[in-house]
C-alpha cells in the first residue's frame, strides 16, 4: 500500500522542565527525567475551562478557549515538572503560610493563577502596547497612516524576535528547547508514517507547522492586518481597541495554525514558512535520552501502532519495529 505523505495525528504537547507533555483529546501525560535518571510519567484528564461548550466548536471562537486551556494546562505541567527539582529541605515562608490561610489551603493554585495573569498582562504590554507607543513618537515625522501601521507591525515582529533570541541564550532554556525539539520529532515521526522508535524520531524534523511558536507568529501577523484596517482617532481608544481585539486575533490565528497542521497546500506552506524559520531558534536538536522521555509521554496517551496501521497500512510486526545494535551505530 502506498504511504501517505503525512497525516494529522491529533496529538500535541509542549516541553517542560526536563520532560515533555503530550495531549490527545482530553488525556494528557507529563513525562519527566528525574534527577536519579528514571522517567516518571503522570497521566491525567483535562476537560478544559469550559467543558463540552458549544462555543468550543465554533470556528474563530474555539481558538480563544483553546488558547486559555493551553495556558492553564501548560502552567500546571511546568509546575509539576519543576516539583522534581525543588529543594526538599526548603521550608514554607511566612508569605506561603498567609496565602494558604487566606485561600483556604489553595495558596499554590492562587499563586499559579496570579503568575499566569501577570504573564499574559506583561506579554500584552510588551508585544501589543509597546510597539504602538514606540510608533507614536514618529507621528510628527510620518504623515501616512498606512506607513505608521506598517512600522508598528515591523516593530512588533522585531521585539518578538529579540525576545526569542535573548531567552534562547539562557542555559536552562536551551535544554527546554531541546525537549521542545524532541516533542516535535516524535510527532513528525508518526505523522510521516514511521514507527515511533528513538532511531526514527532522531531522524525526523524538529520543526512542526502546529508549533506554538508558529501560532505566536500568526498572532503578530494577524494583528498587523487588523490594526491596519481598523482605526480610530483618539489615542486612548486606539490602545483599548488593541486590547479588545486580542481574542479576535487569537481566534483567527488558531484557525490558521489548525489549517497548517492538516494541509500540504502550497499556500499554507508559504504561510507557515516564517513560523517554521523562527522555530530554528525555539527548538534544538535533542539527545537520545530526551527523545526517550518524549516517546514515554506519547505512548501514555496515544496508540501509535493502531494509528500507523489505520492511516499508513502498517502491519503490526512493522509498527512494532525495535532498534537493533546496527541501528544504534548509525
Amino acid at each position: 500500500m502506498a504511504k501517505k505523505k503525512g497525516h494529522y495525528s491529533g496529538i500535541g504537547g509542549q516541553a517542560v522542565l526536563e520532560g515533555v507533555m503530550m495531549k490527545n483529546n482530553e488525556k494528557y501525560a507529563v513525562a519527566v527525567r528525574k534527577p536519579d535518571g528514571e522517567i516518571e510519567v503522570e497521566l491525567e484528564n483535562y476537560q478544559g475551562v469550559v467543558h463540552d461548550s458549544f462555543f468550543k466548536k465554533v470556528p474563530f471562537v474555539r481558538g480563544v478557549f483553546n488558547f486559555v486551556d493551553s495556558l492553564v494546562l501548560g502552567t500546571k505541567c511546568l509546575n509539576y515538572s519543576a516539583s522534581f527539582y525543588e529543594d526538599e529541605d526548603a521550608k514554607d515562608t511566612t508569605a506561603d503560610k498567609v496565602l494558604d490561610k487566606v485561600s483556604g489551603g489553595n495558596g499554590e493554585k492562587v499563586l499559579t493563577a496570579f503568575v499566569m495573569f501577570f504573564s499574559v498582562a506583561l506579554a500584552i504590554c510588551i508585544f501589543i502596547l509597546l510597539p504602538y507607543f514606540i510608533t507614536s513618537f514618529l507621528k510628527d515625522y510620518v504623515r501616512s497612516d498606512v506607513l505608521m501601521a506598517i512600522i508598528e507591525g515591523v516593530i512588533r515582529i522585531v521585539i518578538f524576535l529579540l525576545y526569542v533570541l535573548c531567552i534562547a541564550a539562557m542555559k536552562d532554556i536551551k535544554r527546554l528547547y531541546m525537549y521542545h525539539g524532541a516533542e516535535h520529532k516524535c510527532i513528525n515521526c508518526l505523522e510521516r508514517g514511521k514507527p515511533l522508535t528513538v532511531r526514527n524520531a532522531m531522524r525526523s524534523s524538529r520543526l512542526h507547522k502546529r508549533c506554538g511558536t508558529s501560532f505566536l507568529f500568526f498572532v503578530m501577523f494577524i494583528s498587523i492586518i487588523l490594526f491596519f484596517f481598523i482605526r480610530v482617532d483618539h489615542p486612548a481608544l486606539r490602545v483599548l481597541l488593541r486590547i479588545l481585539l486580542i481574542p479576535v486575533v487569537a481566534g483567527i490565528s488558531y484557525e490558521l495554525i489548525r489549517l497548517a497542521g492538516r494541509s500540504e497546500n502550497i499556500f499554507v506552506r508559504i504561510l507557515s514558512a516564517p513560523g517554521m524559520l523562527i522555530q530554528r531558534l525555539t527548538t534544538k536538536e535533542p539527545t537520545k535520552d530526551m527523545v526517550e522521555v518524549a516517546i514515554a509521554s506519547v505512548e501514555a496517551v496515544f496508540d501509535w501502532r493502531k494509528y500507523l496501521a489505520e492511516e499508513f497500512g502498517y502491519l503490526e510486526e512493522a509498527a512494532d519495529e525495535r532498534e537493533t545494535p546496527e541501528a544504534e551505530k548509525e
